[in-house]
């Protein structure tokens, strides 16, 4: 029994210090965020002030970089090829950082800019329009009340496809809130907020336009590949998960898309350097992912377009 109490003490403990250890992290970006301008402008300065030599190296790794880039991009794009997209696709992106981007070096904007990236590359003469309002460190809550403003209310009113990732900030939360008496009941009694702001979440969506498809992205846990023996952090990202599939049934026209398993076992880097956010590569498979499940909608919607321009062709033949 003794043995038991010290195991999960120790384990509680554990979560505590990985959890804090993040919010660490988030703190740390933001706070270094003018430092690194200041970093980079000097840099300029030293490449400006370089010899030719140095200027010509500095150009290779650039072209380096860029067939880099592209070749993380290309598997996405190969794999989407084929996709019927229907005209005026309108799709908007809501959420935290993974919707904004962070941790993407590329500065393409995350998985949102690779899904545009290749949904540009096979629009054929259509047009595409996809508007990002990830705001990093968003929770329910917050997001809910961004719904309301103006820019985001009248784009949501306009789209055909909304894409949404939230929740991590919501489980953050909590570590401040009992950082000094974390436990995993704590965590416990924030899924009913959760799921409450979920809820209230897709409803002022849906008030807002009866019609658009609304995808939820799942979580992942980032610190399995460092913590995976702590089973608390495991259970965590599952309830959340879980009440996010719970909520998301219970709404028609809404999808749960998982993105937890793209990040075990993983063959390439998939963290950015704060360990937290993917890098390009993370962010690849997350955009495939979403490219796999939205492609039977979006052709959903182009083949009822041309169902109805038929229909409308039969009725001009036949006026009778």
């Amino acid at each position: 029994m003794k043995h038991k109490l010290i195991k999960s003490i120790t384990l509680l403990i554990s979560l505590f210090v990985v959890f804090t250890g993040a919010l660490y992290l988030y703190g740390k970006e933001n706070a270094t965020s003018t430092a690194n301008k200041e970093v980079e402008k000097t840099q300029t300065k030293q490449i400006t002030n370089s010899t030719n030599d140095t200027v010509e190296e500095e150009s290779n790794s650039e072209d380096n970089i860029s067939e880099g880039i592209k070749d993380a991009f290309s598997h996405v794009i190969e794999g989407a090829k084929g996709i019927f997209i229907r005209e005026n696709l309108d799709i908007v992106a809501l959420g935290d950082s993974l919707t904004e981007g962070v941790g993407d070096s590329t500065n393409n904007g995350g998985y949102v800019g690779i899904v545009e990236s290749t949904l540009q590359e096979n629009k054929n003469n259509v047009e595409i329009n996809i508007k990002n309002f990830g705001k990093r460190g968003n929770r329910t809550d917050q997001l809910l009340k961004r719904l309301e403003e103006e820019k985001i209310s009248s784009s949501i009113e306009e789209s055909d496809l909304i894409l949404i990732t939230i929740g991590a900030n919501d489980i953050m939360k909590v570590v401040k809130k009992n950082a000094t008496n974390l436990n995993y009941q704590a965590f416990v009694q924030e899924q009913n907020n959760y799921r409450n702001h979920l809820q209230d979440i897709f409803t002022t969506i849906r008030n807002k336009n009866e019609d658009a498809s609304i995808y939820l992205i799942g979580l992942y846990n980032p610190f399995n590949q460092y913590f995976s023996n702590i089973p608390e952090l495991e259970q965590i990202i599952y309830d959340w998960n879980r009440i996010s599939k719970e909520v998301v049934s219970e709404n028609e026209g809404v999808q749960f898309i998982p993105i937890k398993d793209l990040f075990e076992n993983p063959t390439q880097p998939l963290y950015s350097e704060d360990n937290f956010h993917p890098n390009e590569n993370g962010y690849k498979l997350m955009a495939k992912r979403v490219l796999e499940s939205i492609k039977d909608d979006i052709e959903k919607i182009e083949n009822e377009d041309s169902e109805n321009t038929m229909e409308d062709e039969n009725n001009q033949e036949d006026p009778e």
